[in-house]
């Protein structure tokens, strides 16, 4: 198993959430990708964004299904929408401990502000990466926040 993984699966079972992992010979990295390889609702996979804010680096757990609002974001942390930026893929490897495309939920070297899409509640079942472009998990979303102590809120761009 590979290094990251096994990293992912400690963290969660520290935070007391019993994971399974399951390895695609094919790439998980994209919400279509994961919902394809696992058969469910791209709704259900949870992207692992990372941004930083004012410098600092955040993470937001988005439902596949939604576009992150930048300005969402941003008025969460009080901060102008200039303050926000996408991390590069350096920020988010030194700050999560993933490689984009496997960025789990837990397991970080330093802790992080993280952030959910309401949206992903609404599911019995997501899926998240699990340290690698090729591994995910399930869990129940309402165990993944009470697990890591995220915040649940309105991120999603309203389309139209």
């Amino acid at each position: 198993m590979h290094p990251s993984t096994q990293r992912v699966i400690e963290a969660a079972q520290t935070l007391g959430l019993n994971i399974e992992v399951t390895v695609h010979d094919r790439s998980t990295r994209t919400a279509q990708e994961a919902a394809d390889a696992v058969g469910c609702d791209v709704g259900q996979i949870v992207k692992s964004l990372c941004f930083t804010v004012n410098g600092q680096p955040v993470i937001a757990l988005v439902s596949g299904r939604n576009q992150l609002d930048e300005r969402k974001l941003a008025g969460y942390f009080a901060v102008g929408r200039k303050k926000v930026r996408r991390a590069d893929a350096e920020t988010v490897k030194r700050s999560t401990g993933y490689s984009i495309g496997g960025v789990a939920p837990m397991g970080h070297p330093v802790e992080l502000p993280i952030l959910i899409d309401e949206d992903l509640l609404h599911y019995g079942e997501v899926w998240a990466a699990a340290g690698t472009p090729f591994a995910v998990f399930p869990v129940d979303p309402n165990r993944l926040l009470a697990a890591i102590g995220g915040n649940p809120l309105n991120l999603k761009k309203e389309r139209g």
